[in-house]
């Protein structure tokens, strides 16, 4: 398994559209990238089994999306 997969691409992008359209609290947005991290450990499905690093990457690409999603608001 890699660093980066085609989950983390999806995760960008969630968090990109999230970040610009819906949400500009950082609070809220750790509290929901990073527990649902932590759910997966419990999760019993294939998708949520990863390695530690990617899954810690993964907050990484979290952040990064929600980041942008920000920067490119539109405020009215």
């Amino acid at each position: 398994m890699s660093i980066l997969n085609l989950w983390s691409l999806g995760h960008f992008i969630q968090w990109s559209i999230i970040g610009r359209f819906f949400l500009k609290n950082w609070y809220l947005f750790f509290f929901l990238s990073i527990g649902w991290e932590l759910l997966e450990l419990v999760l019993p499905y294939d998708f949520t089994k990863e390695t530690w690093i990617n899954k810690i990457s993964d907050v990484f690409v979290n952040i990064a999306g929600f980041w942008i999603g920000n920067r490119i608001r539109v405020e009215s």
